[in-house]
């Protein structure tokens, strides 16, 4: 599923408009990612929790050459799905 065909499922289930369902869908986009941004976590109960993940500096090689090389510290975003999703699956 892609993201245009999540907006068509919500207007869908919900009876709005594909606009109004495209708004809300992009709402929750960016409240997910505004938290992240700021370095809190997102606790859906049932769904899952999408939080921040930080990597430290490390060094690596080059696969090409061999040649050592420096990887920077990073933030990665995680998701970790909660246990109503994991039922929903299996």
């Amino acid at each position: 599923m892609n993201k245009q065909e999540l907006i068509t499922s919500v207007s869908d289930s919900t009876g709005l408009s594909r606009q109004d369902a495209g708004k809300a869908v992009e709402s929750v986009f960016e409240g997910i990612t505004g938290a992240l941004k700021q370095g809190d976590e997102v606790r859906l109960v049932g769904f899952g929790t999408f939080s921040v993940s930080k990597r430290k500096a490390s060094t690596g090689r080059n696969p090409r050459t061999g040649e050592p090389m420096s990887i920077s510290a990073s933030s990665q975003p995680k998701f970790r799905a909660g246990k109503g999703l994991k039922d929903a699956v299996n």
